[in-house]
């Protein structure tokens, strides 16, 4: 009798220990088993927050630079380049009182007659040339614009070579002989006149600046022969 009251005391024993194990297991106290549905992967905090600002980004505007429109100018053109017997044509207009912003009035075709290589004496000058070489430049200037425009040769004409830098070439070595080139030339006049200037060597170009263009760039330049 003692033996099986102890066996069922022992087996009394072990179902209270089962029972409080099962309740332990089942979470009596808030910490039981994980439950299936909350194991699930949740993303983590970073993630979250990395698609709340893209979703943020999505409703914002996007921030897109704003296309500039650049002022478009109209280049110059370029210099004819002349030797003797060719002809060029090159545009006369006026600045701003800054000397800027160049408008085209006019244009001024000019032809190379003749370049020729001179002593003083058939100029009609005991002078002898400051720079080294007297060359007579014979030109043809006509106005072919719809507009008057000036021509005036002294003081705005540069010879230069590979060799030495701009100089000023002009001379009154034969004003005031023959038909005077710088004057004012209304729609459809030429002239035809000589230009006796003074150059450092044989060669060489010469451009002629026009005033009323600037005068930052030739408006023509002459090729002299050698």
């Amino acid at each position: 009798m003692r033996v099986s009251r102890a066996l069922a005391v022992l087996t009394s024993a072990a179902l209270l220990g089962a029972v409080l194990a099962g309740c332990s297991d089942d979470g009596g106290d808030g910490k039981g088993a994980a439950d299936p549905a909350a194991s699930t992967t949740r993303p983590a905090a970073s993630e979250a927050a990395t698609g709340t600002d893209a979703e943020a980004a999505g409703d914002a505007p996007l921030d897109v630079p704003e296309e500039t429109t650049e002022a478009k100018t109209t280049p110059a053109a370029k210099a004819p380049s002349l030797a003797v017997g060719e002809s060029g044509t090159y545009e006369v207009g006026e600045t701003d009182e800054y000397g800027e912003n160049f408008k085209v009035t006019s244009r001024m075709k000019v032809t190379v007659v003749s370049a020729e290589y001179v002593t003083p004496a058939q100029v009609n000058t005991t002078n002898q040339p400051e720079k080294g070489q007297y060359v007579a430049l014979t030109l043809t200037v006509r106005n072919t614009g719809g507009a008057p425009a000036d021509f005036a040769a002294y003081g705005m004409m540069k010879w230069e070579d590979a060799k030495t830098a701009a100089q000023d070439a002009t001379t009154l070595e034969g004003v005031g002989e023959g038909a005077d080139l710088d004057t004012t030339y209304k729609p459809g006049q030429s002239v035809t006149g000589r230009l006796v200037l003074d150059v450092v060597r044989r060669g060489g170009v010469v451009h002629y600046y026009d005033a009323n263009a600037g005068g930052e760039s030739p408006s023509f330049t002459v090729e002299l022969p050698k």
